[in-house]
């Protein structure tokens, strides 16, 4: 069969462990063989991060900015355990995190629904998309604790020496205080990410914020939503949409009683807490897509939810043929192909995604999964290996 000829490059940054082992495989063996694709190749290793001192990623996250389109394998980032296995120069930080702040974008979740994966919950007929607004919060707040009686306070100072000054708390024991902030222009991003976002993909959004506590802080956050929803509210009306601010106890009541089909603006927190509570729903992490969005949704970074599979890594290591789940990360490249499809109005390039996903679940469907999703599917269901569930994805590509 002709190769799909790719106009545009797409970045491509590679990970870790058996991440990257599934990573070079689905490139060499299901993307490569059937498109002339011109990638960009940035090495995110561990290894890589330190040799560069880091800089790689933000080289990698710079021409994703510059190309529109990437996507990212999983990666470590260490902690002191990990320091010491790799003679690290410094505990480095999070990837994601690191190109998060060049591309101010929102983190989009969603399951990959395939029938023959018992979700944990039933009536969940339709996707539930989390939209994360990973800036800011407890993630960059300061704590302290406090051994003595006396007061705790948060203080502004402007520019000019101007102080703004208010009590927290007079301590009369020990305790622990902590402090956390965002900024305006970060919160408009994420609204225009997820408007964007809904109207892309066509489906309702729902904001969830604890306003009536946080009056201030997360009245903000709906303030901000309200004001660029109305840019936004001809096309949700086109097309039969709604969105809502919700508080978040409500939201999540209405998240176990709807059947899905909707995408749910969370606060940094709540999205971290709440996307793998409704991966778990779903079935699985292992099938979960996760693509990061630009405000102006025009540029998208994809990769897989799950990390880097540490305990297959050795297994592989040592010549064991594993079956380890391949989906989340074939999917990975799957929505960065759509995206770069759409932008270049490719529609050969389109037709091989969705086709690629399309096998992946028909595939799973008639029973040939790795061994994680068969223990959920009960004690009778056979697994295969991960170089089997491949040869039965290539054989279907070429047929």
């Amino acid at each position: 069969m002709p190769k799909i000829v790719v106009k545009n490059k797409i970045v491509n940054l590679n990970g870790d462990e058996m991440a990257r082992v599934l990573w070079n495989k689905i490139e060499n063996e299901l993307i490569l063989p059937y498109l002339e694709l011109k990638l960009s190749n940035f090495d995110l290793s561990i290894t890589n991060r330190d040799e560069t001192n880091d800089q790689v990623t933000s080289d990698a996250a710079n021409e994703i900015k510059k190309i529109n389109v990437g996507l990212k394998c999983a990666t470590i980032t260490p902690d002191d355990k990990r320091v010491k296995e790799y003679n690290l120069k410094k505990k480095y930080p999070s990837p994601n995190g690191t190109i998060r702040n060049i591309l101010k974008g929102t983190i989009f979740r969603e399951p990959i629904m395939i029938d023959k994966i018992p979700k944990i919950v039933d009536h969940w007929n339709k996707p539930v998309i989390i939209a994360r607004h990973a800036f800011g919060d407890i993630y960059r707040s300061k704590e302290i604790v406090v051994n003595k009686k006396g007061k705790l306070t948060i203080c502004f100072e402007d520019e000019d020496g101007n102080k703004e000054e208010k009590l927290i708390h007079n301590f009369e024991t020990g305790g622990v205080g902590l402090a956390y902030f965002n900024v305006f222009e970060s919160i408009n991003d994420f609204a225009n990410s997820c408007f964007n976002f809904a109207c892309k993909r066509k489906v309702s959004l729902f904001l969830s914020t604890k306003n009536t506590i946080l009056q201030k802080y997360d009245e903000s956050f709906k303030q901000i939503f309200d004001d660029v929803f109305k840019k936004f509210k001809k096309e949700f009306e086109k097309n039969n949409l709604t969105y809502q601010h919700r508080l978040i106890d409500d939201m999540v009541a209405c998240l176990m009683k709807w059947s899905g089909g909707f995408i749910w603006a969370c606060k940094n927190y709540d999205g971290d807490v709440m996307s793998d509570l409704v991966a778990q729903g779903y079935g699985s992490l292992g099938l979960m897509t996760s693509v990061l969005q630009s405000p102006d949704g025009k540029i998208l970074k994809s990769e897989a939810a799950h990390g880097t599979i540490t305990s297959h890594f050795r297994q592989h290591q040592q010549g064991i043929q594993t079956s380890t789940n391949p989906i989340a990360s074939i999917f990975a490249w799957t929505r960065a192909l759509k995206q770069r499809a759409i932008i270049d109005n490719n529609s050969g390039l389109l037709k091989f995604s969705e086709n690629l996903e399309n096998i992946c679940i028909e595939t799973i469907d008639n029973g040939f999964m790795t061994k994680d999703l068969a223990l959920m599917c009960g004690p009778e269901q056979k697994w295969i290996t991960t170089n089997e569930f491949f040869d039965i994805v290539k054989n279907k590509i070429e047929n």
